[in-house]
Protein backbone atom coordinates (compact mmCIF):
# COMPACT_ATOMS: atom_id res chain seq x y z
CA UNK A 1 0.00 0.00 0.00
CA UNK A 2 1.50 3.43 -0.94
CA UNK A 3 1.92 6.28 1.52
CA UNK A 4 2.88 9.89 0.76
CA UNK A 5 6.45 10.96 1.52
CA UNK A 6 7.44 14.41 2.72
CA UNK A 7 7.23 15.80 -0.79
CA UNK A 8 3.73 14.44 -1.37
CA UNK A 9 4.97 11.58 -3.58
CA UNK A 10 4.46 7.99 -2.48
CA UNK A 11 6.38 5.35 -0.58
CA UNK A 12 5.77 1.85 -1.89
CA UNK A 13 4.82 -0.61 0.82
CA UNK A 14 6.18 -4.12 0.52
CA UNK A 15 4.55 -7.27 1.80
CA UNK A 16 7.82 -8.53 3.29
CA UNK A 17 7.66 -10.39 6.60
CA UNK A 18 11.34 -9.84 7.38
CA UNK A 19 12.55 -8.66 10.78
CA UNK A 20 12.25 -4.89 11.15
CA UNK A 21 14.47 -2.50 13.10
CA UNK A 22 12.86 0.63 14.50
CA UNK A 23 14.76 3.46 16.14
CA UNK A 24 12.40 5.25 18.52
CA UNK A 25 13.10 8.45 20.46
CA UNK A 26 11.00 9.90 23.29
CA UNK A 27 12.06 13.01 25.17
CA UNK A 28 9.76 13.05 28.19
CA UNK A 29 7.57 10.77 30.29
CA UNK A 30 4.31 11.46 28.42
CA UNK A 31 6.08 10.51 25.18
CA UNK A 32 7.37 7.35 26.83
CA UNK A 33 3.81 6.35 27.75
CA UNK A 34 2.66 7.05 24.20
CA UNK A 35 5.59 5.13 22.79
CA UNK A 36 4.86 2.17 25.05
CA UNK A 37 1.30 1.91 23.74
CA UNK A 38 2.54 2.24 20.16
CA UNK A 39 5.08 -0.54 20.71
CA UNK A 40 2.41 -2.83 22.19
CA UNK A 41 0.34 -2.33 19.04
CA UNK A 42 3.39 -2.82 16.81
CA UNK A 43 4.28 -6.06 18.57
CA UNK A 44 0.75 -7.38 18.21
CA UNK A 45 0.51 -6.46 14.53
CA UNK A 46 4.00 -7.61 13.53
CA UNK A 47 3.89 -10.88 15.49
CA UNK A 48 7.17 -10.06 17.18
CA UNK A 49 9.27 -9.28 14.11
CA UNK A 50 10.21 -5.73 15.28
CA UNK A 51 13.42 -4.96 17.16
CA UNK A 52 13.79 -1.63 18.95
CA UNK A 53 16.62 0.72 19.83
CA UNK A 54 16.57 4.38 20.81
CA UNK A 55 15.66 6.48 23.83
CA UNK A 56 12.74 5.89 26.16
CA UNK A 57 11.65 5.22 29.70
CA UNK A 58 10.05 2.38 31.60
CA UNK A 59 6.96 2.05 29.39
CA UNK A 60 8.96 1.67 26.18
CA UNK A 61 11.57 -0.55 27.79
CA UNK A 62 8.78 -2.85 29.01
CA UNK A 63 7.87 -3.50 25.37
CA UNK A 64 11.39 -4.23 24.15
CA UNK A 65 13.28 -0.94 23.76
CA UNK A 66 17.00 -0.83 24.59
CA UNK A 67 17.45 2.79 25.69
CA UNK A 68 20.73 4.61 25.14
CA UNK A 69 20.46 6.42 28.48
CA UNK A 70 17.84 7.17 31.18
CA UNK A 71 14.95 9.31 30.01
CA UNK A 72 15.48 11.59 33.02
CA UNK A 73 18.68 12.84 31.34
CA UNK A 74 16.60 14.77 28.79
CA UNK A 75 13.07 15.11 30.25
CA UNK A 76 13.06 18.87 30.90
CA UNK A 77 10.43 21.44 29.95
CA UNK A 78 10.44 25.19 29.27
CA UNK A 79 13.16 27.51 27.91
CA UNK A 80 14.65 28.29 31.31
CA UNK A 81 14.95 24.62 32.28
CA UNK A 82 16.47 23.71 28.91
CA UNK A 83 19.13 26.42 29.17
CA UNK A 84 20.31 25.04 32.52
CA UNK A 85 21.06 21.59 31.09
CA UNK A 86 21.90 22.55 27.50
CA UNK A 87 25.40 20.95 27.38
CA UNK A 88 23.97 17.62 28.56
CA UNK A 89 21.10 17.81 26.05
CA UNK A 90 23.51 18.52 23.18
CA UNK A 91 25.65 15.57 24.21
CA UNK A 92 22.62 13.27 24.32
CA UNK A 93 21.47 14.46 20.88
CA UNK A 94 24.77 13.52 19.26
CA UNK A 95 24.95 10.23 21.15
CA UNK A 96 21.45 9.32 19.94
CA UNK A 97 22.26 10.21 16.32
CA UNK A 98 25.38 8.05 16.39
CA UNK A 99 23.36 5.13 17.76
CA UNK A 100 20.72 5.56 15.04
CA UNK A 101 23.34 5.57 12.28
CA UNK A 102 24.97 2.45 13.70
CA UNK A 103 21.58 0.69 13.94
CA UNK A 104 20.71 1.26 10.26
CA UNK A 105 16.98 1.13 11.06
CA UNK A 106 14.10 0.54 8.68
CA UNK A 107 12.36 3.61 10.11
CA UNK A 108 12.79 6.23 12.82
CA UNK A 109 9.93 7.31 15.09
CA UNK A 110 10.38 10.52 17.08
CA UNK A 111 7.80 11.10 19.82
CA UNK A 112 6.84 14.62 20.90
CA UNK A 113 9.44 16.78 22.77
CA UNK A 114 10.49 18.64 19.59
CA UNK A 115 13.31 20.55 21.34
CA UNK A 116 15.07 17.20 21.74
CA UNK A 117 13.69 14.93 19.01
CA UNK A 118 13.76 17.29 16.03
CA UNK A 119 17.49 18.09 16.18
CA UNK A 120 18.02 14.33 16.24
CA UNK A 121 15.74 13.79 13.24
CA UNK A 122 17.53 16.49 11.22
CA UNK A 123 20.92 14.89 11.81
CA UNK A 124 19.66 11.37 11.09
CA UNK A 125 18.22 12.64 7.81
CA UNK A 126 21.63 14.03 6.76
CA UNK A 127 23.45 10.82 7.63
CA UNK A 128 20.74 8.31 6.58
CA UNK A 129 18.82 10.18 3.85
CA UNK A 130 16.84 7.12 2.72
CA UNK A 131 15.43 6.11 6.12
CA UNK A 132 11.82 7.26 6.66
CA UNK A 133 11.22 9.42 9.73
CA UNK A 134 7.79 9.54 11.38
CA UNK A 135 6.90 12.20 13.95
CA UNK A 136 4.37 10.96 16.54
CA UNK A 137 2.68 14.08 17.99
CA UNK A 138 2.69 17.21 15.89
CA UNK A 139 4.51 20.23 17.27
CA UNK A 140 2.06 23.05 17.99
CA UNK A 141 2.75 24.74 14.65
CA UNK A 142 -0.89 25.89 14.62
CA UNK A 143 -0.24 27.83 17.84
CA UNK A 144 3.16 29.43 17.44
CA UNK A 145 6.16 29.47 15.09
CA UNK A 146 4.07 28.22 12.14
CA UNK A 147 7.12 28.27 9.89
CA UNK A 148 8.27 25.08 11.59
CA UNK A 149 5.69 23.10 9.62
CA UNK A 150 7.30 23.88 6.26
CA UNK A 151 10.82 23.31 7.60
CA UNK A 152 9.81 19.85 8.84
CA UNK A 153 9.35 18.83 5.20
CA UNK A 154 13.10 18.34 4.91
CA UNK A 155 13.42 15.73 7.64
CA UNK A 156 9.97 14.30 8.51
CA UNK A 157 8.08 12.01 6.11
CA UNK A 158 4.83 11.71 8.04
CA UNK A 159 3.26 13.31 11.10
CA UNK A 160 0.87 11.28 13.25
CA UNK A 161 -1.37 13.85 14.92
CA UNK A 162 -3.26 13.56 18.22
CA UNK A 163 -5.69 16.40 17.55
CA UNK A 164 -8.32 16.35 14.79
CA UNK A 165 -7.60 19.85 13.45
CA UNK A 166 -3.86 19.27 12.93
CA UNK A 167 -3.87 17.64 9.43
CA UNK A 168 -5.61 20.70 7.99
CA UNK A 169 -3.09 22.95 9.74
CA UNK A 170 -0.18 21.11 8.11
CA UNK A 171 -1.80 21.39 4.69
CA UNK A 172 -2.36 25.12 5.21
CA UNK A 173 1.17 25.71 6.51
CA UNK A 174 2.97 23.52 3.97
CA UNK A 175 3.98 20.84 6.45
CA UNK A 176 4.66 17.13 5.85
CA UNK A 177 1.83 14.65 5.18
CA UNK A 178 -0.19 14.40 8.38
CA UNK A 179 -2.75 11.86 9.59
CA UNK A 180 -5.06 12.21 12.58
CA UNK A 181 -4.46 8.92 14.37
CA UNK A 182 -6.49 9.87 17.43
CA UNK A 183 -5.66 11.01 20.92
CA UNK A 184 -4.61 8.16 23.24
CA UNK A 185 -7.35 9.19 25.65
CA UNK A 186 -9.85 7.78 23.13
CA UNK A 187 -8.71 4.34 24.19
CA UNK A 188 -9.80 5.19 27.75
CA UNK A 189 -12.99 7.06 26.91
CA UNK A 190 -15.34 4.44 28.33
CA UNK A 191 -13.15 3.92 31.39
CA UNK A 192 -13.11 7.63 32.22
CA UNK A 193 -16.79 8.26 31.51
CA UNK A 194 -17.91 5.04 33.19
CA UNK A 195 -16.01 5.31 36.47
CA UNK A 196 -18.43 5.13 39.42
CA UNK A 197 -17.81 8.10 41.76
CA UNK A 198 -19.97 6.87 44.63
CA UNK A 199 -17.35 4.68 46.38
CA UNK A 200 -15.01 7.68 46.52
CA UNK A 201 -17.79 9.95 47.82
CA UNK A 202 -18.57 7.48 50.59
CA UNK A 203 -14.92 6.94 51.48
CA UNK A 204 -14.31 10.69 51.76
CA UNK A 205 -17.63 11.20 53.61
CA UNK A 206 -18.84 13.89 51.20
CA UNK A 207 -22.54 14.60 51.45
CA UNK A 208 -24.69 14.33 48.31
CA UNK A 209 -25.51 18.06 48.41
CA UNK A 210 -21.98 19.35 49.02
CA UNK A 211 -20.24 20.73 45.92
CA UNK A 212 -16.91 19.15 45.02
CA UNK A 213 -13.98 21.01 43.49
CA UNK A 214 -11.14 19.06 41.90
CA UNK A 215 -7.92 21.09 41.77
CA UNK A 216 -5.22 20.12 39.27
CA UNK A 217 -2.13 22.34 39.57
CA UNK A 218 -0.10 20.31 37.08
CA UNK A 219 2.21 17.33 36.88
CA UNK A 220 5.46 19.29 36.53
CA UNK A 221 7.14 20.98 39.46
CA UNK A 222 7.39 24.27 37.56
CA UNK A 223 3.61 24.30 37.04
CA UNK A 224 2.92 23.52 40.69
CA UNK A 225 5.32 26.28 41.80
CA UNK A 226 3.47 28.86 39.73
CA UNK A 227 -0.15 27.76 40.21
CA UNK A 228 -0.55 26.66 43.83
CA UNK A 229 -0.75 30.22 45.17
CA UNK A 230 -3.46 31.53 42.79
CA UNK A 231 -5.35 28.25 43.12
CA UNK A 232 -5.18 28.52 46.92
CA UNK A 233 -6.36 32.14 46.72
CA UNK A 234 -9.28 30.91 44.63
CA UNK A 235 -10.37 28.42 47.29
CA UNK A 236 -10.10 31.17 49.95
CA UNK A 237 -12.33 33.51 47.96
CA UNK A 238 -14.91 30.82 47.24
CA UNK A 239 -15.26 30.25 50.98
CA UNK A 240 -15.59 34.00 51.58
CA UNK A 241 -18.39 34.05 48.99
CA UNK A 242 -20.32 31.43 50.93
CA UNK A 243 -19.27 28.33 48.99
CA UNK A 244 -17.53 25.56 50.87
CA UNK A 245 -16.74 22.82 48.35
CA UNK A 246 -14.93 19.65 49.29
CA UNK A 247 -11.52 20.04 47.66
CA UNK A 248 -9.74 17.07 46.09
CA UNK A 249 -6.25 17.20 44.53
CA UNK A 250 -5.08 14.23 42.45
CA UNK A 251 -1.29 14.03 42.69
CA UNK A 252 1.57 12.21 41.01
CA UNK A 253 4.54 11.05 43.12
CA UNK A 254 7.18 13.47 41.81
CA UNK A 255 5.19 16.59 42.80
CA UNK A 256 3.41 15.33 45.93
CA UNK A 257 5.95 16.79 48.35
CA UNK A 258 5.81 20.19 46.68
CA UNK A 259 2.00 20.24 46.75
CA UNK A 260 2.01 19.34 50.46
CA UNK A 261 4.50 22.16 51.11
CA UNK A 262 2.41 24.73 49.23
CA UNK A 263 -0.80 23.67 51.00
CA UNK A 264 0.49 25.21 54.24
CA UNK A 265 -0.96 28.58 53.18
CA UNK A 266 -4.37 27.24 52.08
CA UNK A 267 -7.48 27.85 54.21
CA UNK A 268 -8.57 24.22 53.91
CA UNK A 269 -6.80 20.90 53.89
CA UNK A 270 -7.73 19.20 50.62
CA UNK A 271 -7.86 15.45 50.23
CA UNK A 272 -4.90 14.19 48.20
CA UNK A 273 -5.53 11.11 46.05
CA UNK A 274 -2.84 9.09 44.30
CA UNK A 275 -4.36 6.32 42.21
CA UNK A 276 -5.58 6.71 38.66
CA UNK A 277 -8.87 5.03 39.55
CA UNK A 278 -9.49 7.62 42.27
CA UNK A 279 -8.45 10.37 39.85
CA UNK A 280 -11.14 9.44 37.33
CA UNK A 281 -13.66 8.93 40.14
CA UNK A 282 -12.84 12.43 41.42
CA UNK A 283 -13.44 13.88 37.95
CA UNK A 284 -16.83 12.17 37.81
CA UNK A 285 -17.67 13.27 41.37
CA UNK A 286 -16.60 16.88 40.85
CA UNK A 287 -19.09 19.67 40.48
CA UNK A 288 -16.32 21.61 38.76
CA UNK A 289 -12.55 21.57 38.26
CA UNK A 290 -9.78 24.15 38.49
CA UNK A 291 -7.01 22.92 36.24
CA UNK A 292 -3.66 23.74 34.73
CA UNK A 293 -3.69 23.93 30.95
CA UNK A 294 -2.79 20.65 29.24
CA UNK A 295 -4.04 17.19 28.38
CA UNK A 296 -5.98 17.10 31.65
CA UNK A 297 -8.59 19.38 30.05
CA UNK A 298 -9.37 16.56 27.60
CA UNK A 299 -9.60 14.08 30.48
CA UNK A 300 -12.02 16.39 32.27
CA UNK A 301 -13.95 16.76 29.03
CA UNK A 302 -14.36 13.01 28.66
CA UNK A 303 -15.51 12.86 32.30
CA UNK A 304 -18.04 15.66 31.54
CA UNK A 305 -16.59 17.92 34.27
CA UNK A 306 -17.12 21.70 33.95
CA UNK A 307 -13.82 23.53 34.30
CA UNK A 308 -11.86 26.74 34.61
CA UNK A 309 -8.25 26.73 33.40
CA UNK A 310 -5.21 28.59 34.68
CA UNK A 311 -1.92 28.99 32.87
CA UNK A 312 1.38 30.56 33.93
CA UNK A 313 4.79 30.12 32.38
CA UNK A 314 8.24 31.32 33.38
CA UNK A 315 9.34 34.88 32.66
CA UNK A 316 11.42 33.92 29.62
CA UNK A 317 8.58 32.02 27.95
CA UNK A 318 6.15 34.82 28.78
CA UNK A 319 8.18 37.25 26.66
CA UNK A 320 7.24 35.24 23.56
CA UNK A 321 3.46 35.23 24.12
CA UNK A 322 3.02 37.53 21.14
CA UNK A 323 3.96 34.58 18.90
CA UNK A 324 0.85 32.60 19.88
CA UNK A 325 -1.48 32.20 16.90
CA UNK A 326 -4.47 30.45 18.49
CA UNK A 327 -7.69 31.72 20.11
CA UNK A 328 -7.19 29.48 23.17
CA UNK A 329 -4.47 27.60 25.03
CA UNK A 330 -7.01 25.01 26.28
CA UNK A 331 -6.94 21.79 24.23
CA UNK A 332 -10.60 21.09 24.94
CA UNK A 333 -11.50 24.49 23.47
CA UNK A 334 -9.35 23.92 20.38
CA UNK A 335 -10.92 20.53 19.72
CA UNK A 336 -14.42 21.98 20.07
CA UNK A 337 -13.57 25.02 17.95
CA UNK A 338 -14.98 27.42 20.55
CA UNK A 339 -13.89 28.91 23.87
CA UNK A 340 -16.37 26.97 25.99
CA UNK A 341 -14.10 26.76 29.05
CA UNK A 342 -12.74 29.98 30.63
CA UNK A 343 -8.97 30.39 30.70
CA UNK A 344 -6.80 32.83 32.61
CA UNK A 345 -3.19 33.36 31.53
CA UNK A 346 -0.20 34.93 33.27
CA UNK A 347 -1.21 38.17 35.05
CA UNK A 348 -4.90 37.27 34.61
CA UNK A 349 -4.40 34.00 36.47
CA UNK A 350 -5.39 35.37 39.88
CA UNK A 351 -7.57 34.11 42.69
CA UNK A 352 -10.10 36.84 42.00
CA UNK A 353 -10.53 36.03 38.31
CA UNK A 354 -10.55 32.26 38.84
CA UNK A 355 -13.05 32.40 41.71
CA UNK A 356 -15.36 34.65 39.72
CA UNK A 357 -15.43 32.11 36.88
CA UNK A 358 -15.73 29.07 39.15
CA UNK A 359 -18.51 30.32 41.41
CA UNK A 360 -21.36 29.82 38.88
CA UNK A 361 -20.00 26.38 37.93
CA UNK A 362 -20.37 25.19 41.52
CA UNK A 363 -24.09 26.04 41.46
CA UNK A 364 -27.03 25.62 39.12
CA UNK A 365 -26.44 28.40 36.62
CA UNK A 366 -26.61 29.28 32.95
CA UNK A 367 -22.81 29.17 32.71
CA UNK A 368 -22.77 25.63 34.08
CA UNK A 369 -25.54 24.52 31.70
CA UNK A 370 -23.60 25.93 28.71
CA UNK A 371 -20.47 24.02 29.66
CA UNK A 372 -22.39 20.76 30.07
CA UNK A 373 -23.80 21.13 26.56
CA UNK A 374 -20.29 21.72 25.20
CA UNK A 375 -18.92 18.75 27.15
CA UNK A 376 -21.47 16.45 25.50
CA UNK A 377 -19.98 17.28 22.10
CA UNK A 378 -16.32 16.78 22.95
CA UNK A 379 -16.04 12.94 22.79
CA UNK A 380 -17.43 12.82 19.25
CA UNK A 381 -14.94 15.49 18.15
CA UNK A 382 -12.08 13.22 19.24
CA UNK A 383 -13.55 9.94 18.01
CA UNK A 384 -12.14 7.76 15.24
CA UNK A 385 -14.37 5.91 12.80
CA UNK A 386 -12.48 2.64 13.20
CA UNK A 387 -9.70 0.99 15.24
CA UNK A 388 -7.77 2.66 18.09
CA UNK A 389 -5.16 5.44 18.10
CA UNK A 390 -2.29 3.07 18.88
CA UNK A 391 -3.38 0.61 16.18
CA UNK A 392 -3.79 3.39 13.61
CA UNK A 393 -0.34 4.75 14.43
CA UNK A 394 1.21 1.26 14.33
CA UNK A 395 -0.21 0.66 10.84
CA UNK A 396 1.44 3.82 9.53
CA UNK A 397 4.80 2.99 11.10
CA UNK A 398 4.77 -0.58 9.78
CA UNK A 399 3.89 0.54 6.27
CA UNK A 400 6.84 2.91 6.19
CA UNK A 401 9.20 0.37 7.78
CA UNK A 402 8.07 -2.43 5.44
CA UNK A 403 8.42 -0.08 2.51
CA UNK A 404 12.07 0.20 3.33
CA UNK A 405 13.58 3.41 2.09
CA UNK A 406 12.35 6.79 0.91
CA UNK A 407 14.39 8.12 -2.00
CA UNK A 408 15.97 11.52 -1.35
CA UNK A 409 14.78 12.66 -4.77
CA UNK A 410 11.19 12.30 -3.54
CA UNK A 411 11.59 15.07 -1.00
CA UNK A 412 12.21 18.03 -3.25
Amino acid sequence: MPLPSASGSTVTISSSKRELRLFMVAGEHSGDALGGRLMAALNARSRGRVRYLGVGGEAMQAHGLMSQFPLSDVAVMGPAAIVKVLPRLISRVYRTVDAAVAAEPDAVVIIDAPEFTHPIAKRIRRKLPHVPIIDYVSPSVWAWRPGRAKRMHAYVDHVMALLPFEPEAHVRLGGPPCTYVGHPLIERRDEIAGTDPEPLRQRLDIGPEQPVLVVLPGSRRSEVERLMQPFGDTVTLLREHGLNPAVIIPVVPHVRDLIVEKLASWPVTPVLIDSETDRFAAFRLATAALAASGTVTLELGLARTPMVVGYKVDALAAKFRFLLKVPSIVLANLVLGENAFPEFKQEDCTGERLAEALQPLLQDSEARARQIIALERLPDKLALDVTSPSDTAADIVLRYADGGRVGSSERG
